[in-house]
């Protein structure tokens, strides 16, 4: 049975379409980080502690509602729902726009994280796309919101100088409306939805999923990889105008080749890890690395070749593990549970926003710059143990396919059937959905005998 290797014309369209309305909702998020603190400052109810808060604040929305919305979009429609939350998110834009006070744009920030589209966007992506497509579909959309995190850094401060902080907010607001024209006039209608356990949470299977030792290190370590993210930009923007004397309005050429240099380093530990099954040493080196340079950070932030080197060394370790541990997580989860393992990890970063926010305002107003990197040390200290005692991954892949229309064996005798095949390590036949959710070792998969046994040769 030959099958495609490339996307149709549909599932590109639908891919960089849903992967657009992502970056654009992620770049709203992520635009005030560089500049925020800066602003906040001269507002009349600023403190530390609120300032990181309306950084983080979207974090605990989001965390909290990205579940049932991805739920509600099963019963009400992938687009209506995904339509309620980017109005929602765009709401919350005006809301923060249009605030003098802390107060007010920690609610709006608050308002913008009741968008949670993410798991809507995703179970959409799975209806529009073939099981063998899926996959590249899920990875346009990562690479779209890594890309946006990047861009936001640079364009922050260049906006805030156009058009201030306040303006930014408006910016977001009319990108989510656009983000709202382009789901209804570019993405395809699907042609009915389904569940997916690759894509989608379950919730009866998140108890399960709680319980897996290996799993929740990896939850807390991108907890952990997001609470220190936000909270260093709590204070990172202060460092570079008080202490490194930078203006504002330059941020952003300290943070293109930081970014730059950092994406192109992390490229052959990548490489290394994956294809040389070296992840485990890696992974583990790259949170040593990202706990140093936090420590390097609360000594030497006043010195300017220091701190642009230790930077770099930052985002490059951050960079690395914020592409490995999705892999990790995908890798780790049971076959017909991947789609709830990734959901609550998705939890469990924004989470980490959130907590950042809150953590590192605190820790700034308490102990100043240097205390804000130091607990952010200790932070990724507890990360090191966790990942030093993880076990090493197992480098499989998942699969899903659908049942054969004139299949007749049992669920349990095709799986059985599946197992014996070279290179199948999981296989899980779920006949209320016709589909079959596999865990493969790529190198040694035997596609020919695979196709064979799933068209009931």
């Amino acid at each position: 049975m030959q099958r495609s290797t490339g996307m149709s014309p549909t599932e590109r369209r639908a891919a960089l379409s849903l992967a657009s309305i992502m970056a654009t909702r992620m770049l709203g998020l992520f635009m005030i980080l560089p500049v925020f603190a800066l602003h906040a400052q001269d507002l009349p109810d600023a403190t530390p502690l609120l300032i990181g808060l309306a950084i983080g604040a979207y974090g605990l929305t989001q965390a909290l509602l990205q579940i049932p919305f991805g739920m509600a979009s099963d019963h009400f429609g992938r687009k209506r729902v995904i339509t309620i939350g980017l109005l929602l998110f765009a709401a919350g834009s005006v809301v923060a726009a249009m605030s003098d006070t802390l107060t007010g744009i920690i609610m709006g920030r608050a308002l913008q994280g009741c968008g949670a589209v993410a798991a809507a966007v995703m179970a959409l992506t799975a209806d529009l796309t073939r099981e063998e497509q899926r996959t590249k579909a899920m990875a346009v959309i990562g690479m779209s919101i890594g890309s946006a995190f990047a861009l936001a850094l640079v364009a922050g401060p260049l906006l805030n100088e156009m058009i201030g902080v306040k303006g930014i907010f408006w910016l977001t607001a009319v990108l989510a409306l656009g983000g709202i024209a382009v789901l209804w006039l570019r993405v395809p209608q699907p042609e009915q939805c389904s569940m997916h356990r690759d894509a989608e949470l379950l919730p009866g299977q998140a108890g399960i999923v709680l319980h897996d030792k290996q799993l929740l290190r990896l939850d807390a370590g991108i907890l952990i990889l997001h609470t220190i993210l936000t909270a260093t930009f709590v204070v990172l923007p202060l460092v570079l105008r008080d202490e490194l004397g930078i203006a504002a309005a330059h941020h952003s050429w300290v943070y293109l080749p930081i970014l730059l240099l950092s994406a192109v380093a992390m490229v052959p530990f990548i490489i290394v890890a994956e294809r040389k099954r070296r992840m485990k040493p890696i992974f583990v080196g790259a949170v040593s690395v990202l706990g140093l340079s936090l420590l390097a950070l609360s000594q030497w932030y006043t010195n300017m070749s220091a701190f642009v080197v230790i930077l770099w060394l930052f985002f490059t370790a951050f960079n690395f593990l914020e592409a490995s541990l999705p892999s990790l997580v995908s890798k780790t989860a049971p076959a017909e549970k991947k789609g709830t393992a990734m959901g609550i990890y998705s939890s469990s970063q924004f989470f980490g926003a959130f907590l950042g926010g809150g953590v590192g305002g605190w820790a700034y107003g308490e102990f100043g710059v240097s205390g804000v990197f130091i607990f952010c040390a200790a932070m990724v200290g507890l990360w090191w143990l966790l990942a030093v005692s993880m076990q090493a991954p197992r480098y499989l892949s998942n699969l899903v396919r659908h049942l054969a229309e004139d299949e007749r064996r049992s669920a349990e005798v095709l799986a059985g059937d599946l197992r014996a095949i070279g290179g199948v390590r999981e296989a899980v036949v779920v006949p209320e959905e016709r589909a079959v959710y596999l865990k493969v070792d790529s190198q040694r998969l035997d596609q020919a005998a695979l196709d064979t046994c799933l068209a009931g040769e």
